[in-house]
């Protein structure tokens, strides 16, 4: 869900359950877009700096080298180590954040011109922080692929808003 609306927040959507990861913190999100264009805008560094950052390297030596350039203009590069890579339906990657390590993954399936994105994190972050992070980038994401501004999916509607509901869930 964007929130092209001021006067309606986003309502947090995520869930902790047991995935490929282990213990995960999972999102689900439908766009009316092609399966190949959500992997497109996911995978392809010039689209994914759209709505998040960026990545140098060559992919194919399973390494790149990720530059979060939705918070910061120039950001330190974070190594990205990919473990899985299945075009248009399967990705998955590990990168060290500070002290912990980060596992995501994500997997795209389609159905009548409806393309459903589940992305999952592994738990290792306190989920009150992690969750509303991860609704502001996707919702980013969303306005991306429906031609709509990142500039109108605003922090501050997700955080501290969303933290208790992901505190919660971490339980």
């Amino acid at each position: 869900m964007t929130n092209d609306d001021a006067d309606t927040a986003p309502v947090p959507a995520g869930r902790v359950a047991e995935g490929p990861l282990g213990r995960e913190i999972q999102l689900t999100r439908r766009f009316r877009a092609s399966i190949d264009a959500v992997w497109a805008a996911m995978t392809e560094s010039e689209r994914l700096e759209r709505w998040i950052g960026r990545w140098d390297g060559d992919p194919r030596t399973g390494r790149v080298d990720f530059y979060m350039t939705a918070e910061d203009e120039d950001p330190p590069a974070e190594e990205y180590h990919i473990e899985v890579c299945e075009p248009p339906h399967r990705f998955a990657a590990t990168t060290a954040v500070g002290e912990d390590q980060w596992r995501l993954r994500f997997e795209l399936s389609d159905h009548a011109g409806v393309t459903t994105l589940l992305f999952a994190q592994a738990i290792v972050d306190d989920v009150g922080d992690v969750g509303p992070g991860w609704e502001y980038y996707l919702d980013r994401l969303d306005a991306v692929l429906a031609d709509g501004d990142v500039a109108g999916v605003q922090w501050d509607a997700y955080y501290p808003a969303m933290k208790d509901y992901y505190s919660a869930l971490a339980g």
